[in-house]
């Protein structure tokens, strides 16, 4: 086994031995009905902390040459699917994080270079017969050692759009690294499927994208892919029963993405994390905090501020989706911060209705703390009056009614001073 080149299946045997484990493994057979065919190539983007990784990691265990992972696998759902056999271990699969590259490198060409040479270095290992020494572009090696055994690969990219999500990397950056990815991937024999999974969906350059061979599969639209994106609600409740947890409670606080065919997906981190630290709190956004929310909100494109307060009051906003260009730097609208927002987990879209909305109270939470401040205190305090109001309208407490109802007309009274 090597690094880069089928890495093998510690770490989704690391995945499965942990105190909670969620079986989502029918992802392998939506992906074994891509295998060689044209549908190959698989781009699913979901927010950070729900489980990209750990399906890079399975999908790993489960191709890759040179390991048995039929014992990790035979007590799951894929093992019952009629694929499980066909690929079990049955091809070379290049596995890659980006971000590592990316990392301990000072420019995408350095990473473009490094990442070359490193899974050519283990490539030539195995096939030393096979290549020349001389050979340094990976898609040339991968070519001539298909063209002599007709042995194709697997490629598992994960953190595949963090160059997109950086800033300090432009838009020539941005080209060269999707160029790279092009050159690599389309319209190679030797590739049998190539799944990439990241936060954004492909990134677009005007009216095409570089890497228009991948069918994407995002928050906005999931596909077959929906159920896999975070914990469904029957996942939930088998969760709540066999740890005695709440389940009401559970799904006011991580419930609230929802997708044609699956109604109600939670928030992976979360529900793990409440259930093992039995309480009840904001997880998932404790891993990108509030600031990086700010930001968004602070860019206050025309009406967006005003879409923040209806959401915060239990509404939903209209968004075009259409126009973002799945990147964390080009922003040229409201729409395009909302769609951002949906992609990092921050609202949930409605597909039926083309709106968006705050999921639940985690997240609801972190709205709170990114608006707090001065130029968003009134809207703090109309918001914490109006949902008073609502609770004191429902315990049919008059008092604590005309009092607020007092204070606001007051309040009224003086801006209009």
């Amino acid at each position: 086994m090597g690094v880069y080149l089928n890495p093998g299946n510690d770490l989704f045997a690391e995945a499965i031995r942990g105190e909670i484990y969620v079986d989502k493994t029918e992802l392998i057979a939506c992906a074994n009905r891509c295998v060689k065919t044209p549908q190959k190539f698989i781009c699913i983007s979901r927010p950070r902390r729900f489980g990209k990784s750990m399906a890079a990691n399975m999908l790993a265990a489960y191709y890759g040459k040179n390991c048995d992972s039929a014992k990790l696998f035979s007590d799951y759902k894929i093992a019952k699917e009629k694929s499980y056999k066909n690929y079990l271990n049955k091809f070379n699969v290049i596995a890659i994080n980006i971000q590592d590259f990316l990392s301990i490198t000072t420019s995408v060409d350095e990473m473009i270079c490094y990442l070359q040479s490193e899974i050519i270095g283990e490539l030539k290992e195995v096939y030393i017969d096979k290549i020349s020494e001389k050979d340094n572009y990976l898609s040339v090696v991968l070519n001539k050692i298909y063209s002599k055994t007709k042995d194709p690969f697997i490629f598992i990219i994960d953190e595949w759009d963090c160059i997109l999500r950086d800033s300090h990397y432009n838009e020539n950056d941005q080209k060269k690294y999707l160029d790279f990815i092009r050159s690599l991937l389309k319209d190679k024999a030797y590739v049998a499927l190539a799944y990439m999974t990241g936060i954004l969906p492909v990134k677009k350059y005007g009216t095409h994208s570089a890497l228009n061979m991948f069918d994407e599969y995002s928050m906005i639209n999931p596909g077959e892919y929906a159920e896999y994106i975070g914990f469904t609600e029957e996942e939930v409740k088998e969760l709540c029963d066999e740890h005695s947890v709440c389940f009401d409670e559970m799904k006011n606080w991580y419930d609230g993405y929802t997708f044609p065919g699956v109604e109600h997906i939670y928030n992976p981190k979360s529900v793990v994390d409440s259930i093992r630290r039995k309480n009840f709190s904001s997880y998932w956004t404790q891993t990108e905090t509030y600031e990086a929310l700010k930001i968004y909100i602070d860019l206050n494109f025309d009406g967006l501020k005003d879409a923040i307060v209806e959401m915060l009051a239990g509404d939903c906003v209209e968004v075009n989706t259409l126009k973002f260009q799945n990147d964390m730097t080009t922003f040229k609208s409201k729409d395009d911060v909302l769609t951002l927002l949906v992609h990092l987990g921050y609202l949930a879209f409605s597909w039926e209705n083309s709106v968006v909305y705050i999921p639940n109270s985690e997240v609801q939470g972190e709205f709170y703390n990114a608006i707090e401040g001065v130029q968003w205190d009134d809207v703090i305090n109309a918001l914490k009056q109006s949902e008073y109001l609502l609770q004191a309208t429902w315990n049919q407490d008059t008092d604590t009614v005309e009092k607020i109802l007092y204070i606001c007309q007051k309040n009224i009274r003086i801006n209009q001073q």
